[in-house]
């Protein structure tokens, strides 16, 4: 019997799953910033909100999504990265009550 540890493809899932937040980060960001962009200052606000979010998830994200080093968070990577989405979800309910007002 083996007594090391066999990964698999485990460590790949992980990256891939990292990514796909990245990526469904980025679009929500990008479909933000678009109803945002009527020139309302509200609706810029609720924009550079998205904005610095979004920022603050790909520094977190992207050491796991690309494997090219460990978090920097120690370990807090997941709640902050669940916080920000709570925050981004905030913002999108906040442009649709401003949109359909």
């Amino acid at each position: 019997m083996s007594t090391g540890r066999d990964p698999g493809l485990q460590p790949e899932r992980t990256r891939l799953a990292w990514r796909r937040t990245l990526l469904t980060v980025t679009v929500v960001t990008a479909l933000a910033v678009r109803l945002a962009s009527t020139g309302d200052p509200t609706g810029a606000l609720i924009a550079g909100g998205t904005i610095l979010v979004w920022g603050a998830l790909l520094v977190l994200c992207w050491p796991r999504g690309t494997g090219t080093g460990p978090a920097r968070t120690g370990g807090r990577t997941l709640p902050l990265v669940a916080v920000g989405t709570v925050v981004l979800a905030l913002l999108g309910v906040l442009l649709v009550l401003r949109g359909l007002g």
